[in-house]
C-alpha cells in the first residue's frame, strides 16, 4: 500500500513537473483550466514543504527521529541510485521557494501572465529545478537541476519581448552558460577520482585518496566552487545580474530573488559536508570571506551610483549574496545560524520589492523613467498603438498611494537593516555572534572586516533608498495616482508582513536556525541516513535493487 507521507520528499519535484506538462496540453482558449491547474500546484508544493518542516523537526512521532529523510527513486541504494534528501536546510529554501512563487503567481495573474506564452507552465519548471537543486543528493543532478531551472529562467527572462529585455537575456544565458560547463568539467575530475558523485559517499571516500589525488580533488572541488559563485553573483562575475533582473517582467523578478542562493547553499551544503577532509578549504574558508567582503563592496559602491530603482535592487540581491559568503566563510562555522536568519529576511524583502518596483512607476509621468518592460512591450512607440491607461490595471485599491509608500518604507528598513524589522534583527545577529565569537576564537581582523562591511552596506543602503524615496514620493510635482489591483498589493503585503512575523517570532526562528547549524556541522547524520537507508516502501518508479 502506497501511503502519501512515504512519498513526500519527492513531491516538490513531482508537483510542479506533472503540472507544467498538463499546462503546455491546455490549449490557450482554457486559460481558466491553466490558472486553476498552476494555483493547486502551488498550493501543494506550500502544504508538502510544511509537511516536510514538521519532519525534520521532529514534531511528528516515528517520522525521522535524526530530522534526515531520504527518498530512493526506483528502489535503488545510494550510492547508486537517484536520492532525495529532507533535511533542516532542505526544508527552509522549499518554503521560501513556495512562498516567492505563489506571491509571484499572484502578481502575475493581474496582467503579466499574458504579456507573452507559456507563462505558468514556466514558472512550474523553474520552481521544479529550484526544489529539485534543494533536494538532490548527488552532484551530477544537481547539476541536471540547474540547467533545467535555468532554461526555465531563460524563457520567463525573455517573457514578453522587447530589444532591451532580449540583449540582457543573452548576457544572461552566456554568462550562465559559462558557469555551466565549469561544472561539467568540475563533476568529471571529481567522479574520476572517486568513482562517485553521490554526496554522502564523497564525503566518505574524499577521505581515503592518496596524497597526490587529494590535490586534484581540491582543484575538481575550486573549480564546482567557482560555478556556484557565478550562479551567486559573486565579484567579478556578478555584472549581468542588476541589467537582467531590471529588464525582466516584474513577477519573473520577484521569484528570481531565490535564484541566486542557489549556489550559495550549494557552497554550504558541499561545504558542511566536506568537514574533515582535505578538500574542504577548496569550498569555504578564507578564500570565500575575502570574495563576500568583495561583493559587499561592489554592491554598496553600486546601489549608492544606481540612479534606477529596479536596478538598486539588482545590487541589494548582490549586496545579500555577500553578506552571505562573508558569514558563511568565517572561521568556525560561527554565523550559520544568523546567516540563514538573514537569507531568509532578505528574500521575502527582495521579492517584496521587486514586485513593488513596477507599481512604483505607475505614480511618474509617462517617459520620466522607464520600467524595466522595454516600450516595446507595451507598443508605447508606435503611435497609432491604442491608449494604454491604468485602466488595464484594475480596480483602484483604497489609499494606493499610502500603500506604496509604506511598502517602500518597509523595503528600504529591509534592505538596509534598520530597526525594527527582520533586516535589522538579521544584521544584528551576524554582529552580536561575531563579537562573542572573538572572545573564544580570536579571529580578530575577520571580526572587524566583517563589522565594517555590513554597517558601511547598511549605511549605503540607506543613503541611496533615502534618496530615491525621496525623489518619487515627495520631490515630485506630477504624481500620478496609480490604479492598483488588490492581486497586485496582497503579494506585496504578504511578503513583508512575513518579515515582521519573523522579526515578532525571532527567537523561535533563530532556535531553529540555530540547530540546523549545529546539525550542519555534524554531517554524520546526513551521510549515515542516506548511504544507511533501505527502501522499505515501494516507490513511484519501480526496479530492481542492485
Amino acid at each position: 500500500m502506497i501511503v502519501l507521507t512515504d512519498h513526500l520528499p519527492i513531491l516538490p519535484v513531482a508537483i510542479p513537473l506533472f503540472t507544467g506538462a498538463l499546462i503546455l496540453l491546455t490549449k490557450d482558449t482554457h486559460r481558466l483550466v491553466r490558472l486553476i491547474l498552476s494555483g493547486l500546484a502551488l498550493l501543494s508544493q506550500l502544504w508538502v514543504a510544511l509537511q516536510l518542516l514538521s519532519f525534520t523537526r521532529g514534531a511528528i512521532p516515528n517520522q525521522w527521529p535524526d530530522g534526515v529523510g531520504v527518498y530512493l527513486l526506483g528502489s535503488w541504494q545510494a550510492p547508486f541510485g537517484i536520492v532525495a534528501v529532507v533535511d533542516r536546510l532542505a526544508v527552509i529554501m522549499l518554503l521560501l521557494t513556495a512562498i516567492l512563487g505563489m506571491a509571484a503567481w499572484l502578481y502575475a495573474l493581474a496582467r503579466w501572465d499574458r504579456r507573452g506564452v507559456h507563462f505558468h507552465a514556466l514558472l512550474q519548471f523553474l520552481l521544479m529545478g529550484l526544489n529539485g537543486a534543494f533536494l538532490t543528493g548527488d552532484l551530477f543532478n544537481l547539476f541536471v537541476f540547474f540547467e533545467v531551472l535555468l532554461v526555465a529562467s531563460y524563457g520567463l527572462m525573455l517573457h514578453g519581448s522587447g530589444r532591451t529585455r532580449v540583449a540582457a537575456g543573452l548576457h544572461y544565458i552566456a554568462v550562465n552558460l559559462i558557469a555551466s560547463f565549469i561544472l561539467l568539467i568540475a563533476l568529471a575530475i571529481i567522479y574520476g577520482l572517486t568513482g562517485t558523485l553521490n554526496m554522502a559517499d564523497l564525503t566518505v571516500k574524499a577521505g581515503t585518496l592518496a596524497q597526490g589525488d587529494q590535490q586534484l580533488l581540491k582543484t575538481g572541488i575550486a573549480l564546482l566552487s567557482i560555478a556556484f559563485l557565478i550562479k551567486a553573483a559573486a565579484w567579478p562575475m556578478n555584472f549581468w545580474l542588476p541589467t537582467t533582473y531590471a529588464n525582466s517582467s516584474a513577477p519573473v523578478a520577484g521569484v528570481f530573488a531565490i535564484m541566486t542562493k542557489v549556489g550559495i547553499y550549494a557552497l554550504l551544503r558541499i561545504g558542511s559536508l566536506l568537514q574533515g577532509t582535505d578538500a574542504l578549504a577548496a569550498v569555504s574558508g578564507q578564500w570565500m570571506f575575502v570574495v563576500g567582503l568583495t561583493t559587499l563592496a561592489f554592491a554598496s559602491i553600486g546601489l549608492l551610483a544606481a540612479a534606477q530603482i529596479e536596478r538598486q535592487a539588482g545590487y541589494g540581491i548582490i549586496m545579500s549574496s555577500g553578506i552571505l559568503l562573508s558569514a558563511f566563510g568565517y572561521p568556525g562555522g560561527l554565523l550559520t545560524g544568523p546567516a540563514l536568519f538573514y537569507l531568509i529576511s532578505s528574500v521575502l524583502a527582495l521579492g517584496a520589492f521587486y514586485l513593488l518596483v513596477e507599481m512604483i512607476h505607475r505614480t511618474q509621468p509617462f517617459g520620466a523613467e522607464m520600467l524595466a518592460a522595454s516600450l516595446e512591450m507595451f507598443d508605447l512607440d508606435d503611435p497609432e498603438a491604442p491608449d494604454q491607461s491604468d485602466d488595464v490595471i484594475g480596480i483602484a485599491i483604497p489609499a494606493a498611494m499610502a500603500f506604496l509608500g509604506m511598502a517602500f518604507f518597509a523595503c528600504a528598513l529591509l534592505i538596509a537593516g534598520i530597526p525594527p524589522l527582520s533586516g535589522f534583527v538579521a544584521k544584528f545577529a551576524l554582529i552580536s555572534y561575531a563579537l562573542e565569537g572573538l572572545k573564544h576564537s580570536g579571529y580578530l581582523l575577520h571580526t572587524w572586516l566583517l563589522v565594517a562591511g555590513i554597517l558601511l552596506s547598511g549605511l549605503a543602503g540607506l543613503i541611496a533608498l533615502t534618496r530615491t524615496g525621496i525623489r518619487l514620493f515627495w520631490s515630485t510635482e506630477e504624481v500620478t495616482i496609480p490604479r492598483l489591483r488588490v492581486i497586485e498589493a496582497s503579494p506585496v503585503a504578504a511578503l513583508i508582513t512575513g518579515c515582521i512575523a519573523l522579526t515578532i517570532w525571532a527567537g523561535p526562528v533563530m532556535n531553529y536556525l540555530e540547530d540546523t547549524a549545529h546539525y550542519l556541522q555534524q554531517p554524520e547524520a546526513y551521510v549515515g541516513a542516506v548511504l544507511n537507508k533501505s527502501d522499505d516502501v515501494p516507490a513511484i518508479t519501480t526496479g530492481e535493487q542492485p
